[in-house]
């Protein structure tokens, strides 16, 4: 008996001890670690998220979609809550369209209280996801950036990076007005990783939208119009750009190579460039026009001034031809400009400096928008290059009037050539017509060239499509074309290129009142370089299907 006494004795005692030490250890828990302990589970069951914004849409003029947000999802997972990791990234990785690695590298670090599995899954993805029921997954309210028309006009819209972010393009340039603001969101689950509670710390909210000048079957053909000549020459890169030239209107802006906006990470640099803003080139005989608005504004000639040209003439240390050889002949000013005389040319920029002084040239040149940028407001945005009068040598007035020894963008060749096609006024390039529903008003414009003058360029221009003309085979009927054709060697390693070149034209229509205005630049084609055969015919056709689309009569 007394054994079993002892024997109970000993037994509460050992229970009072246990019972001790569970209330000193539930003490210490209590008192000591309590305040971590409930942290690391508030941790591990509540995760603040953050909730990308949705972006504005950018429209084109009409209102027709050309980059929009769509609801989507982000999956994320709770590793520590999922209870077979590889069975459940076989499982989502066909519905992700995620490598199984890549799923099972996310969940590995099982102490973890989040990890995103894939961002920007479509709606139907989400919901097969869901019948799933998989314990530690969860899905996150996003958005999607997506481009109905496919890749019209990447260059200009541009795209947005993985946290809809504008990386380049409007997106980029138009970012504080397009990007919605992120919000918060605090996701409370059990521990077998369903959730309990949603809380919205920060709402999310939408951007602003964008209506560009863009008309999109304009932009459309102008795309296809590229692609055609890059198809037939090869070249580098080309671009082109219409524009309404009493307005300043863009309607279209077009370069090639292109990429797809909605898999910009797989995008060249090349491709990225908007080479209507960002080609710096020497412009070549487009730049005649400039030469003699300046000489007819400061009475230097007229167009019937006539010019005894010999087959050559000697600037200095340079001696200047023309491109096919020819003998002595006399011509008007108008001739010069229709055949692209650079003999006539050089003399006609050589009489405005002496006429006018050693400056004269330069002033007429910046008068007309160039060695700055045009104010289009497009990021990276290049300025090109004047020569200052003060580095000139004794040949540069042999190089400038003849569009060497300078250089442009097209943006600023269209920008120069509207002030011709409206009657004289210099305005800047508009690509908006209204940010968030707020009308975008054009700025003034500034007269650098009288009305009667502008006048006579455009008459001259239209030699340079007609008879003898650099040009003359391009034609749309019903319709009096004028414009320039260019043909430009590149300076390589600081030589003039005789196997390089850019091609350009710059036409309007109507040739007397324009409401049509575009600019052709192919940058190195092969088999032909001239202006007139390689890029003056793009000009055509998108003339051919732009007039009657903007409703423009026959004369």
């Amino acid at each position: 008996m007394k054994l079993i006494e002892r024997r109970v004795g000993l037994l509460f005692a050992s229970f009072c001890l246990l019972f001790a030490l569970i209330l000193l250890r539930a003490a210490w828990i209590q008192g000591v670690q309590g305040d971590s302990l409930s942290a690391s589970a508030q941790s591990q069951q509540t995760q603040e998220i953050v909730v990308p914004g949705t972006r504005g849409a950018i429209l084109d003029r009409d209102g027709t979609e050309l980059a929009v947000s769509q609801d989507a999802v982000s999956v994320y997972a709770t590793p520590y809550q999922v209870k077979d990791p590889a069975r459940v990234a076989t499982k989502l990785s066909p519905i992700l369209d995620v490598p199984r690695d890549e799923l099972l590298e996310a969940m590995s670090d099982r102490q973890s209280g989040f990890a995103y599995l894939a961002r920007k899954v479509d709606l139907d993805a989400a919901a097969e996801l869901d019948e799933l029921g998989l314990a530690g997954i969860g899905t996150l309210p996003d958005s999607k950036r997506i481009y109905p028309q496919g890749d019209l006009a990447a260059q200009l819209i541009g795209g947005v990076g993985i946290d809809n972010d504008g990386l380049v393009g409007l997106e980029a340039t138009e970012e504080d007005l397009l990007k919605g603001d992120d919000g918060e969101r605090a996701i409370t689950t059990d521990a077998l990783g369903d959730e309990l509670e949603r809380d919205t710390i920060d709402p999310e909210s939408v951007g602003e939208d964008l209506k560009l000048t863009i008309d999109a079957p304009i932009q459309a053909k102008t795309e296809e119009v590229l692609a055609g000549i890059q198809e037939k020459y090869s070249p580098k890169g080309a671009t082109a750009i219409v524009m309404n030239p009493q307005t300043g209107e863009i309607l279209a802006m077009a370069s090639t190579p292109t990429f797809d906006p909605a898999e910009i990470d797989r995008a060249t640099p090349e491709e990225l460039r908007n080479m209507a803003t960002g080609f710096v080139y020497e412009p070549g005989s487009t730049f005649k026009a400039f030469t003699v608005a300046g000489a007819l504004e400061d009475d230097v000639v007229t167009p019937n001034t006539e010019f005894t040209l010999p087959p050559f003439i000697q600037v200095a240390d340079r001696k200047i031809g023309e491109s096919h050889p020819r003998g002595t002949i006399v011509a008007t000013t108008a001739d010069i400009l229709a055949q692209s005389s650079n003999v006539g040319a050089v003399m006609i920029g050589l009489a405005l400096n002496k006429a006018g002084g050693d400056e004269r040239f330069d002033y007429w040149i910046h008068r007309f928008g160039f060695g700055k940028p045009t104010g289009l407001g497009f990021t990276g945005e290049e300025m090109g290059l004047m020569t200052d009068p003060e580095d000139y040598s004794g040949s540069t007035m042999g190089n400038l009037p003849i569009g060497q020894g300078l250089s442009v963008t097209p943006i600023q060749m269209a920008q120069a050539y509207a002030a011709i096609a409206n009657g004289g006024i210099l305005r800047t390039p508009r690509l908006l017509l209204s940010r968030g529903g707020e009308h975008v008003d054009p700025a003034e414009g500034t007269r650098v060239i009288s009305e009667d003058n502008a006048l006579e360029l455009r008459k001259m221009l239209e030699g340079v499509l007609g008879a003898g003309g650099t040009a003359s085979e391009v034609n749309v009927p019903g319709y009096e074309l004028a414009g320039k054709t260019g043909t430009a060697e590149k300076v390589i390693d600081g030589e003039y290129s005789t196997t390089k070149y850019v091609a350009s034209f710059v036409g309007f229509a109507p040739a007397i009142n324009p409401k049509l205005l575009g600019v052709v630049v192919v940058d190195e084609p092969e088999g032909d370089y001239y202006g007139g055969s390689v890029a003056a015919p793009g000009f055509e056709e998108i003339a051919q299907f732009a007039l009657p689309t903007m409703g423009i009569a026959p004369e």
